[in-house]
């Protein structure tokens, strides 16, 4: 069954969410078990919800391949407040283009 993820992390910036973004390349080599992402920056922290296909895909993309260079080359010293959630339903619109 597939899972929501959603997290807060405050000591995220879109600078080192860019940074991460391109050198994890994920969006070019999407992580085993990934479904869709969306993140934002509100109230001082960034807030992600994402599908996945279990909790395990995630946890095992984040530790292989994103905290070493958010941990690692980034500096970043915190870890998001995460959350797990059984997926109900999902819908995409057809025309979605994706990115912003």
């Amino acid at each position: 069954m597939a899972v929501v993820m959603t997290f807060v992390w405050p000591e995220m910036t879109p600078e080192v969410y860019d940074a991460a973004r391109a050198r994890v390349g994920w969006e070019d080599d999407a992580p085993d078990g990934f479904v869709m992402h969306m993140g934002w920056f509100v109230d001082d922290a960034f807030h992600v919800a994402d599908v996945w296909e279990t909790e395990d895909h995630f946890t095992r993309f984040i530790a292989d391949r994103v905290a070493p260079v958010v941990k690692g080359e980034l500096g970043i010293t915190t870890e998001p407040q995460v959350t797990f959630a059984p997926l109900y339903r999902r819908f995409i619109a057809p025309d979605a283009s994706g990115a912003a």
